[in-house]
């Protein structure tokens, strides 16, 4: 069975510290329905609110929870996708004892399949699946990095269609490479780190907010105005985003870099800020020119979910899994 057909319509979850965004994916994996609800706390919370939440969903779309063919779920925390387990989520009262998520909330409704990773891994398979469809394309045959721009850095990666997480999960932890060993310390122990510069907490330092707003939103809009010391903020932190890219690009040489996170939020004003940095950066590199970095940078789809979309099709590859008889212990096929 191709990974990104499943037998009938499958429920992906992207559980948040405060909120919970669902979608329901048919068979054909268009989006038909989506919903929001505010997230419950502790390891009982958390398994009621997604039972909750997946009935939601699928009374939008007027689909029972038997007819469901699997379910998805995108957790932050230290996520084991074979053993469908989390722990140390911090945000969502769930302490150093794994809770079994995805066997509990198969139970919860009523045995179905149920596939858990990580929130920033679905964000990137929802990118990847929502490249494949509108390039009217198979899944197997997309490549991209999702980089969140967020709280801290770091980024997704699909090859072939599939999550690449490393030998111990590391992969795409680019906001953990230094790039000024004299910089301040980081909290993960080492000085200087890309994350300290191209994040959204590295935004509140380069333009602390004074209205209440986010950071980023006050920092471009105080650039657009001509507010002095805005402009040269604001590019700085445009050149770290575009060392994010360039970085991935060397790495994995993906055709595309999806920009996601809270800062993405911004819209175009931040895809064009990060587009001429990596521009005017590479006019002195005959190499860095041909790449043609600025043409493969783009921003996450606003009109749904993408990390909740990423979480349903985790849940469609549990249900193809199960469907060709495979063991299934909570993660997704690769």
């Amino acid at each position: 069975m191709d990974a990104t057909l499943s037998a009938g319509p499958t429920v992906g979850l992207d559980i948040g510290g405060t909120k919970t965004l669902a979608v329901l994916l048919d068979a054909e994996g268009a989006t038909v329905a989506q919903a929001r609800l505010a997230t419950e706390r502790g390891p009982r919370g958390v398994v009621a609110g997604a039972a909750r939440a997946a009935r939601e969903v699928a009374l939008q779309a007027g689909v029972g929870v038997a007819d469901l063919a699997g379910v998805g779920v995108g957790v932050p925390g230290l996520v084991d996708p074979d053993a469908g387990t989390v722990r140390h989520a911090v945000n969502l009262g769930v302490d150093a004892a794994p809770l079994a998520l995805a066997q509990l909330l198969g139970a919860e409704l009523g045995g179905l399949p149920v596939g858990l990773e990580n929130d920033l891994n679905v964000a990137a398979l929802g990118a990847a699946h929502l490249e494949a469809a509108a390039t009217g394309t198979s899944r197997s045959r997309v490549d991209l990095a999702f980089l969140a721009l967020g709280t801290g850095l770091a980024a997704g990666l699909v090859l072939d269609g599939a999550l690449r997480r490393g030998v111990g999960g590391a992969a795409g932890e680019i906001g953990h490479v230094p790039v000024d060993p004299t910089g301040p310390v980081c909290p993960c122990g080492q000085r200087g780190c890309l994350e300290l510069y191209a994040s959204g907490t590295a935004v509140a330092r380069l333009w602390p907010a004074s209205t209440g707003r986010p950071a980023p939103v006050e920092l471009f809009e105080a650039a657009e105005q001509g507010v002095p010391g805005a402009l040269e903020a604001r590019d700085a932190y445009a050149s770290a985003v575009a060392a994010a890219v360039r970085m991935l690009v060397l790495t994995v040489d993906v055709p595309r870099v999806v920009l996601g996170g809270g800062v993405a939020q911004l819209g175009q004003p931040l895809l064009d800020v990060v587009r001429d940095a990596l521009a005017r950066e590479s006019r002195a590199s005959g190499f860095l020119t041909s790449l043609h970095l600025a043409d493969r940078v783009t921003l996450a789809p606003g009109h749904v979910p993408v990390g909740a979309v990423g979480a349903a099709v985790v849940g469609r590859d549990v249900a193809g899994r199960t469907a060709t008889g495979r063991p299934v212990a909570g993660g997704m096929a690769s």
